[in-house]
């Protein structure tokens, strides 16, 4: 069921890869004009999808690589290098499937911080008292810098705050990465996002959640899984020269040779020598 899951979300890579074999193995077997034309029909095919796609993205402002993989297949269609695009189709479906993996495990793992993130805080009402236990529950956002909060055992630190409890142990796995719980005394300050040990303790609030550790990570998280790498936008800014700087080079190599493609002279067989 998984592996259909994939072969359906990414099934232009699937299918990219289908073709080449097909492709390979009539060339192989001695149908190169065979293997040719289906090359050509699954190529165009592929080239007109991705021009819809491109027409879109330019109507939105964005001009990225597409331009140079369609000059590139388009190319290669036209000198007769059908294998060299169907590689470029797999290079650039591959690329998409790559590049939607990552944007879904980051997806999954703001998923988990957010679900991860403590919504109700535990507020003492009578903080002067050392005995007193009555409590009344608010929303995180809610609680102010000053206020006294009861963290129950297994629970996870709502805002960061001061330690008035003489000892807590707390895991800090989610923020720091430490595996081993961390022991922290009285007047030490405790990180929101860190797990309560065995222990209720009490903390006095120092920064509003807004202001807390674990939101500014999950900001950060919800951040970067919005914004584009850093490489991309600078990859999607220069397309257009590169592809003009490679048709020039393109263009320069023709007019030199004499040839758009590869030379025909087979590089296995040594030039004859007369005698």
């Amino acid at each position: 069921m998984r592996v259909l899951r994939g072969i359906r979300r990414y099934r232009v890579m699937v299918l990219a890869i289908v073709v080449l074999a097909v492709v390979l193995l009539l060339h192989v077997s001695g149908m190169p004009a065979v293997g040719r034309g289906v090359a050509t029909v699954f190529v165009g095919l592929f080239v007109v999808w991705t021009l819809v796609g491109m027409v879109r993205d330019v109507l939105r402002g964005h001009v990225g690589l597409d331009v140079l993989a369609v000059v590139a297949m388009v190319a290669t269609l036209a000198v007769g290098e059908y294998i060299a695009s169907l590689i470029i189709v797999l290079m650039l479906s591959g690329g998409e499937a790559l590049e939607d993996v990552a944007g879904r495990r980051a997806k999954r793992e703001l998923t988990a911080l957010l679900d991860r993130t403590p919504r109700v805080a535990h507020v003492i009402v009578h903080p002067r008292s050392a005995d007193a236990d009555e409590i009344q529950d608010a929303d995180v956002d809610d609680v102010v810098v000053g206020d006294v909060l009861l963290v129950r055992p297994s629970e996870i630190v709502p805002v960061d705050g001061t330690l008035l409890s003489e000892t807590g142990s707390f895991d800090e796995s989610s923020i720091t990465g430490e595996s081993l719980p961390v022991t922290r005394r009285a007047g030490e300050e405790v990180l929101s996002g860190a797990a309560n040990g065995t222990v209720a303790v009490r903390i006095r609030v120092v920064r509003r959640s807004a202001d807390s550790q674990y939101q500014q990570i999950v900001a950060l998280v919800r951040g970067a899984a919005e914004s584009r790498a850093p490489v991309v936008r600078l990859a999607d800014r220069f397309a257009v020269p590169f592809t003009a700087v490679s048709l020039v080079l393109a263009g320069t190599a023709w007019a030199i040779s004499g040839e758009p493609g590869r030379s025909p002279r087979s590089s296995s067989s040594p030039p004859r020598v007369r005698s």
